[in-house]
């Protein structure tokens, strides 16, 4: 191995290693903002949900993250539109929901004999 072929080799490494660096930053750029996201909506959802809508609202978050997304990003909707005159309650989020849920199939099981 020559002298070229050797730095050859430690400028494309060089150069892998920066564009690591520059992957690496956009990445905690990317993270940043999606953390300022998240904490606005939290602080919106804060100021339109009653405590106990909020804290329903956290629960569902925890068993199904993504529909809880939906919802949240339809209520921060409203109340960017200003559709909201008031605290959304308990009642109302339970009512909300009813409406989005998709309607469960049931089943019945009838055993002969």
């Amino acid at each position: 191995m020559g002298d070229d072929e050797l730095a050859e080799l430690r400028r494309k490494r060089m150069a892998q290693m920066q564009q690591q660096s520059i992957d690496q930053q956009v990445m905690q750029e990317d993270m940043e903002r999606q953390k300022q996201a998240d904490a606005q909506i939290q602080l919106i959802l804060k100021q339109i949900l009653e405590p106990d809508a909020k804290e329903r609202l956290n629960t569902i978050k925890l068993t199904r993250p993504e529909f809880a997304r939906g919802v949240e990003q339809q209520l921060v909707l409203l109340a960017q539109s200003g559709r909201l005159k008031q605290k959304i309650t308990d009642a109302q989020l339970k009512e909300l929901l009813k409406q989005l849920l998709p309607a469960k199939k049931e089943f019945n099981i009838k055993r002969k004999g």
